[in-house]
């Protein structure tokens, strides 16, 4: 190379080359050169950005570079929620769901769009201008971790998106792709065979070996496994259509599944579905089933989200795995509402590419109706990461050995006193104060999704009921640094963390706090509905069953059991303790404050805050969080590096942009 001039000129056309065998390959599967001449031109340019590092990019082939070990993934809210998907499990519930649609959106004109289902870890990329800035795990829907460094070594993401033409448009600013993280099967068996060679325990399967993977610290490892990205959503404004995203994301150079299409009728839809029952194992990805949304994106919005699901989309499930194994015998598991369950402890099988020795028989009447005793050789059967269940026994194996399972006579010699109610299937505990139910319900309390206390794990747990220190969810808050520091596995400075992250979380947001008491069929969805209806928690506890019974997404069942929660005597005791103490929710919408009444928009990042810090400021200050602009939005905080999409938005609107500096002097007042 004579001069760096012409070096320049070499190594952009290296890059464009390279990346076009990239987006060949792993999109179209395409190969327009073998790898070995792919490698070479790789090679040059390396070669040519050591000699000139100035010419190196962000987006250069050579940049898919294993970073330093991380500490461990900082988490990450999504802008848009991560929702899951309602199930349904024949063509009559398919019926239904469709005219339930039709029902709801009367306008709509019964297009859909049908997608398999693939079996990974889904993922949300984030590009501001066309380049990759983060990458983050589903997590709880709402905040997830952030695998950028993962995700960045991974060939089948663009660091660099590429569109010409009408699609240059869209690579403007900020755009999401979501999609699913697998390893395909022939890599997966490629990897055990491996192992196998070198005396390693071969991995359970390929779903599993891509969430661990992409969850690693260390880069490097990350790297060398064959990870895939499928995408399967695109958030962009200007997107009317959902297989507009398809085709889209196809441009931009994600791989998407070629198998999707458009339907108009039930019945070919029906018949597509069919198909691919039988002819998914010659797929290189392992599918459950098939996603089927709403193809036009307004009338999907308008039908809204119950719960953790939309109301415009639901994945049609294949028949579940099944496979026989031997009871050995039959315990009772406790959960933290005090629920008695009956566990079948079976001989160890593999089953949906896990090995599983545990598996729910439900209740009792589940048993009687199924048959199943002690000794039997049984059906089971397990779909994705639901917990296997004994579908029926096979009496003709019996040999005479077996044993019949009476909850009844089992529960009377327990420690714990349970009763079932007329017309329940469930055997409860009359008092919720034993320690084996107070374990579940403390580890619930402090888990991620409610008050999300740092260092409380299970073993945590366990040790502090064990010992005596904590007798009720309330006496958490009374620890101290001499109670913790004498525990096993403790030290002065791991005591005072502990305690410090319990005291951090005395005024823990409504919603958490709803959802951590474990008040039974509240999920996080409810506790959020909830809050964001009574706005305070003495709002909440004054409510009345009709008061309940009219929030969406709430209904008959979770409503009655709210009120019974509401109406006993321990709640009131339960929550004077907390109140004792200083514990005690914040606002869902704070009603005074200098952004009382604001809905605000935060873009970019605020100077010495993180995104998480500069949502707590707008609700300190009184004011709601939006994540997206729109006509009902009151205020735009621009940060450094902050979307064009949004500003762009927010122009439209008449909405006047507040700078950074503006914003944290306002919420200083």
């Amino acid at each position: 190379m004579k001069n760096k001039q012409e070096a320049e000129k070499r190594a952009h056309k290296l890059r464009k080359l390279i990346n076009e065998y990239r987006y060949n390959y792993h999109v179209h599967d395409r190969s327009t050169m073998s790898e070995a001449a792919a490698d070479s031109l790789k090679h040059e340019l390396s070669q040519i950005e050591e000699k000139y590092p100035e010419l190196v990019v962000a987006d250069s082939p050579t940049q898919r570079v294993a970073g330093k070990p991380l500490e461990g993934f900082s988490k990450v809210q999504h802008q848009q929620r991560m929702l899951s998907l309602n199930d349904v499990f024949n063509q009559e519930e398919l019926t239904k769901w469709f005219e339930r649609m039709h029902k709801l959106a009367p306008d709509w004109d019964g297009e859909v769009f049908a997608d398999l289902k693939l079996d990974g870890l889904a993922c949300a990329l984030v590009y501001e201008d066309g380049l990759l800035v983060q990458a983050i795990t589903r997590g709880d829907g709402f905040v997830g971790e952030d695998v950028t460094q993962n995700v960045r070594t991974m060939h089948s993401v663009p660091l660099k998106l590429q569109g010409r033409g009408v699609l240059a448009s869209y690579l403007k600013g900020r755009i999401e792709i979501r999609g699913e993280i697998v390893i395909y099967d022939k890599d997966f068996e490629k990897l055990n065979k491996d192992r196998e060679k070198r005396g390693l325990e071969k991995y359970a399967n390929p779903r599993n070996t891509a969430a661990g993977t992409i969850r690693q610290l260390d880069s490097r490892l990350v790297a060398v496994r064959p990870l895939q990205f499928h995408a399967y959503a695109v958030l962009h404004p200007d997107i009317k259509y959902k297989h507009q995203e398809y085709e889209l994301a196809t441009n931009i150079g994600f791989k998407v599944n070629k198998e999707a299409k458009l339907f108009y009728t039930p019945a070919t839809l029906a018949k597509f579905i069919e198909s691919w029952e039988t002819k998914r194992d010659s797929l290189p990805f392992g599918t459950d089933g098939v996603v089927i949304t709403v193809n036009e994106k307004k009338v999907f919005e308008k039908l809204g989200v119950v719960g953790k699901a939309p109301r415009g989309a639901c994945a049609y499930k294949y028949p579940a795995e099944q496979t026989t194994t031997k009871v050995k015998d039959i315990i009772i598991s406790v959960g933290r509402t005090g629920a008695a369950v009956p566990v079948a402890i079976m001989e160890p099988v593999l089953v949906a590419g896990s090995t599983v020795q545990r598996a729910t028989l439900h209740n009792q009447d589940e048993i009687e109706r199924k048959d199943v005793r002690i000794g039997d050789t049984v059906i089971i059967q397990k779909a994705g990461d639901i917990i296997p269940e004994v579908l029926k026994s096979l009496p003709e194996l019996r040999d005479g050995t077996e044993k019949k399972f009476d909850m009844a006579k089992e529960l009377a010699e327990h420690p714990i006193h349970f009763e079932r109610k007329d017309g329940e299937a469930v055997w409860r505990a009359t008092k919720l104060d034993d320690p084996v139910i107070f374990k579940r319900q403390l580890e619930h309390f402090v888990s991620r999704g409610a008050l999300d206390i740092d260092g409380m794990g299970t073993k945590v747990v366990e040790l502090l009921v064990d010992e005596k220190l904590v007798k009720s969810l309330p006496d958490i808050y009374q620890l101290s640094v001499a109670d913790v520091e004498p525990l096993e596995g403790f030290a002065e400075k791991s005591a005072q963390q502990l305690i410090a992250s319990i005291q951090d979380k005395k005024q823990p947001t409504f919603q958490r706090f709803l959802f951590g008491l474990g008040i039974r069929h509240v999920g996080q969805q409810t506790a959020a509905d909830i809050a964001k209806r009574f706005k305070t928690f003495d709002a909440f506890l004054s409510s009345t069953y009709e008061d309940l019974e009219a929030i969406e997404g709430v209904g008959v069942v979770v409503a009655h059991s709210i009120t019974e929660w509401l109406e006993a005597a321990q709640t009131a005791q339960l929550l004077e303790s907390f109140k004792k103490l200083s514990v005690w929710p914040r606002d869902f919408a704070q009603v005074k404050g200098p952004l009382a009444g604001q809905k605000v928009v935060i873009t970019g990042s605020l100077p010495g805050f993180g995104r998480e810090e500069g949502f707590d400021l707008v609700r300190r200050a009184g004011g709601e969080v939006q994540t997206s602009v729109g006509k009902d939005t009151t205020m735009l905080v621009v940060g450094d590096k902050p979307g064009k999409s949004k500003r762009d938005k927010a122009a439209k609107l008449g909405l006047k942009e507040t700078s950074a500096s503006e914003f944290i002097g306002l919420v200083n007042e």
